[in-house]
């Protein structure tokens, strides 16, 4: 499926959250069973043959991640907020436009599986997704790629993610 296929099933929305911001809805691209199966079959065939886990950041990376990583009959890694995961946890915390976040995962996550993609449905400016590699390579981890759904080309994110493969399926 193409890259302009792909986008007629994401639906943008001005001013949400707030004014001034276009933001990329997914949801109906999730609720069409052929269009979503396709794009999860894009995603699993971006992944290296190396790759031993999926890591998936919360929460729609989630939904991409884990999909993806049953396809590829691999185990999935949920990279989540603070105080989300139930055992030992290692954090990494990051800057935001205004202000700090925090993701954590769990420090066995990884175990003997060290190879990993990071899958999410949007890069942005990029922080999120580089504080989710930082805290993935804290715990051991390799990231092989990391891969979107949605790409938002004017905020650079790819820029933050310097050094690493990266590959979005669409660009707005």
């Amino acid at each position: 499926m193409d890259e302009k296929r792909i986008k007629e099933f994401i639906r943008s929305i001005p001013d949400f959250p707030k004014p001034g911001i276009l933001f990329r809805d997914i949801t109906p691209l999730l609720a069409e069973p052929d269009v979503f199966r396709d794009v999860l079959k894009q995603l699993a065939d971006a992944c290296p043959l190396e790759t031993e886990v999926v890591a998936g950041i919360e929460s729609r990376g989630f939904i991409f991640g884990a999909a993806v990583a049953a396809r590829l009959g691999k185990g999935f890694v949920p990279i989540r907020k603070p105080g989300k995961l139930p055992y030992l946890t290692t954090s990494v915390s990051y800057q935001l436009e205004y202000g700090t976040d925090t993701l954590e995962i769990h420090q066995d996550a990884l175990a003997d599986r060290r190879r990993v993609v990071l899958v999410d449905d949007l890069l942005a400016t990029g922080g999120t997704a580089a504080a989710a590699c930082q805290l993935l390579e804290k715990v051991g981890g390799q990231v092989l790629k990391a891969l979107f759904l949605v790409e938002l080309r004017d905020l650079d994110g790819r820029a933050r993610l310097a050094g690493r493969t990266v590959e979005a399926l669409v660009g707005f």
